[in-house]
């Protein structure tokens, strides 16, 4: 693995593990695809520093358990915007 990779690897996963943030928000935070997240944090990290990867990995598993919900308050915001719009 090329060393920038694992710099890489290592910089998301302690943004993640510091923030919360989404892969989403990471990817676009760091410039790179989501999968590219997704790699770098489920096959990558774990060899690089197991601590950060179970940080990391309890942080996606929230984040997992809670878009049902966060998906439902964006369609909401989206169709009172649309009402406010309207009238």
């Amino acid at each position: 693995m090329h060393q920038h990779i694992q710099d890489r690897c290592i910089r998301i996963g302690q943004y993640i593990s510091d923030t919360g943030a989404t892969v989403r928000e990471a990817a676009k935070h760091f410039g790179v695809s989501k999968s590219s997240v997704h790699k770098d944090m489920d096959e990558r990290l774990p060899q690089l520093n197991d601590t950060l990867a179970h940080q990391v990995r309890s942080v996606l598993s929230y984040n997992k358990s809670v878009r049902h919900l966060r998906g439902g308050e964006a369609t909401k915001r989206k169709y009172v915007a649309l009402e406010q719009k309207r009238g």
